[in-house]
């Protein structure tokens, strides 16, 4: 059994936009490129026919990688989603117990996760601490090298 892929609708939207890209726009730009590299003769000793067909298996390797998580896709209906607790799909903002410095993060999908604009994988260490825990509580995250205690600020749900 294949588990789901939750993620948000944005998030589907971006994987399908990407896939809709490789099959309008890379792979027919590839397949004239080998047309072209052929036209030149000789394949045994043809770099760019070589590099071209080379670049044609990472594209629909890529075409199928997206396709499978789009058909296993669990969109996040956000709109059904309360700010209780902390869930997929929910922003947290959290407060260093030692230091104070506050921090906020999205819970998305692993496919969705990026650090620097504050989206992190609810499979991630710091998004599992989090999941089902409310305002106040202090939750631990242990780290590679060391062990930080947040204070769970807010909980606020973005609709979309």
């Amino acid at each position: 059994m294949t588990t789901r892929v939750p993620m948000t609708k944005e998030g589907y939207e971006k994987i399908k936009k990407e896939l809709d890209r490789l099959i309008k726009v890379e792979r027919p730009k590839n397949i004239k490129d080998i047309e072209e590299a052929r036209a030149h003769g000789d394949l045994s000793e043809n770099a760019e026919y070589h590099a071209a067909k080379e670049r044609q298996g990472h594209i629909d390797a890529k075409k199928r990688e997206l396709e499978h998580k789009l058909v296993h896709a669990q969109i996040i209906d956000v709109s059904r989603l309360t700010n209780e607790k902390a869930v997929f799909g929910a922003t947290v903002t959290l407060g260093d117990t030692d230091t104070g410095e506050t921090r906020k993060y999205t819970l998305v999908g692993q496919e969705e996760a990026d650090i620097k604009k504050g989206k992190i994988s609810v499979q991630s260490p710091v998004g599992k601490a989090l999941i089902g825990h409310k305002v106040g509580d202090v939750v631990t995250i242990k780290a590679p090298g060391k062990t930080v205690e947040y204070e769970i600020q807010e909980i606020e749900i973005a609709f979309d």
